[in-house]
């Protein structure tokens, strides 16, 4: 089975306008209510491409509930813990001419026995199973909650993948993580500097690996993707041609993309092919991606 976590899910509020004008009312072209939050992003595209997936975290209210209940309608399991108290935030995506702009909720306060129930669910895991951590931590739960958890499991052999920025992602390198998916801006974050060229974005990923990371996964949006595997050698993928339409869940569609073709195959050059498509699938359409849509763009990638 693999899991994933969402520690701050959210209802995505998308809407589309020709012109943005703040101080006065702005008429919408489009809109959209979609269940978001990077794990239950990777859930879905997972679940797309036919692989076992459940989803885990904390939702509350009627916010949550309709998160579920669009799951429900993908046929994406899930085990998430009910809070008492609060409600799943709403995060307002609004896309107007060339610019987005985002107004992103805070979330509700998670109890220290609702994380108990958590921590009870990651501990039936086992050496068969794989774990994706991935976006952010709400403030009322420990700022070293990728920690906790990697280093509770970290004798179970539990495949680990995490998704996240910053702190959160370099703090947990020396629990030694299957992958992690930083992309170009964030390393260069990370490193204090302009990371511009492939041999600065691998030397990089290695710095990483130093510390304890083993498959280093870069997108790069347009300009394709590079792995970086455990044993050093370096794995490219350009990006498919298409057009953006919507940028949000291409990454975490990457991650999906990537575990499904290590799963179907065991290749790590054939793992990176399927996350590149996957994740420009997604970003190719309004809705997260679906199988057919990435093995249409797997044609392009593989013969390039």
């Amino acid at each position: 089975m693999i899991y994933t976590i969402t520690f701050n899910p959210a209802l995505d509020y998308i809407v589309r306008l020709d012109h943005l004008k703040t101080g006065t009312i702005n008429r919408t072209t489009q809109e959209y209510v979609l269940g978001g939050g990077k794990g239950i992003n990777v859930s879905i595209v997972l679940n797309n491409l036919g692989m076992d997936t459940t989803a885990l975290g904390f939702i509350a209210g009627f916010t949550g509930e309709e998160i579920v209940t669009q799951l429900n309608s993908f046929g994406v399991k899930e085990d998430f813990i009910r809070l008492r108290e609060g409600l799943t935030r709403i995060n307002v995506k609004v896309k107007a001419s060339d610019e987005e702009t985002e107004i992103n909720g805070r979330g509700p306060i998670i109890a220290s026995d609702e994380l108990e129930a958590l921590y009870k669910q990651l501990d039936a895991l086992t050496e068969q199973d794989t774990l994706i951590l991935a976006g952010s931590i709400p403030s009322s739960l420990p700022s070293d909650m990728y920690e906790l958890i990697m280093e509770r499991l970290q004798h179970k052999n539990i495949r680990i993948v995490v998704d996240a920025t910053k702190d959160l992602l370099t703090r947990v390198l020396p629990y030694k993580p299957f992958l992690i998916k930083p992309n170009n801006h964030e390393l260069s974050e990370i490193f204090g500097r302009i990371l511009s060229t492939k041999e600065d974005l691998v030397e990089a990923a290695k710095a990483l690996q130093e510390k304890g990371a083993q498959h280093v996964l870069i997108s790069m949006a347009g300009d394709g993707a590079i792995l970086v595997a455990a044993d050093g050698t370096v794995y490219t993928s350009p990006a498919p041609k298409g057009i953006l339409v919507n940028s949000v869940g291409a990454g975490d569609s990457m991650v999906a993309g990537f575990i499904t073709g290590f799963e179907k195959t065991g290749d790590l050059q054939e793992a990176l092919y399927w996350g590149i498509s996957s994740g420009s699938a997604s970003a190719y359409s309004e809705n997260l991606a679906t199988l057919a849509e990435v093995e249409s763009l797997l044609s392009q990638v593989r013969v390039n």
